[in-house]
C-alpha cells in the first residue's frame, strides 16, 4: 500500500528584540515569548488563509486553550529571532500549532505548543465537529478533512 507523503504546512516569521521586552537581567521576559508564537500564528495564517478575521468571518473564534513554552537560550535586546510555525494535523475540531524560535546560526532558543478550539462567535459554544469551512481548508492545504 502507497503511504502518502508528509504535509508540513510551515511558516517563517522574523522578530527583532525591543528594549521594553527586556528585563533587568537583559533578557527577555519569559511572558513575552506568548507574543512571538502569536506572531508566528499571524503570519502562518496571513501565508495560508487561515487567519483571525479568516475564521470570523466563517463565524467562528478560535480561543485558546492549552499553551506551553521550554525556554532552552536567552533573547537579548536587538537579538533577530526567526519564529517557525507548524500546524498539526488532527482529527479533533481543534488547531494545533507547534512552534520554534531561534536566532545566530539556528540556536535553539524557544519551542512550544498552542492548542485553539472553535467557539460560534454568536453563541460562544464550543463545536465539538470541524466546522465545514476548516474541513474545506484542510483539503484544499492537502490534507485529510
Amino acid at each position: 500500500m502507497n503511504k502518502l507523503p508528509d504535509i508540513k504546512l510551515e511558516c517563517e516569521t522574523d522578530i527583532r528584540v525591543r528594549f521594553n521586552e527586556v528585563d533587568a537581567l537583559h533578557i527577555v521576559w519569559h511572558g513575552h515569548y506568548v507574543n512571538y508564537f502569536e506572531d508566528g500564528r499571524q503570519a502562518f495564517g496571513q501565508k495560508f488563509k487561515l487567519g483571525y478575521l479568516d475564521v470570523f468571518n466563517e463565524g467562528f473564534t478560535t480561543p485558546i486553550v492549552e499553551f506551553n513554552c521550554f525556554h532552552k537560550a536567552p533573547l537579548v535586546f536587538g537579538d533577530v529571532a526567526r519564529v517557525k510555525t507548524t500546524y498539526v494535523d488532527s482529527p479533533a475540531a481543534k488547531i494545533i500549532f507547534d512552534y520554534q524560535i531561534t536566532k545566530d546560526n539556528n540556536v535553539l532558543v524557544a519551542k512550544g505548543r498552542s492548542v485553539q478550539v472553535f467557539l460560534n462567535a454568536k453563541s460562544r459554544k464550543l463545536e465539538l465537529y470541524k466546522p465545514q469551512f476548516f474541513i474545506d481548508w484542510k483539503k484544499n492545504n492537502g490534507l485529510s478533512g
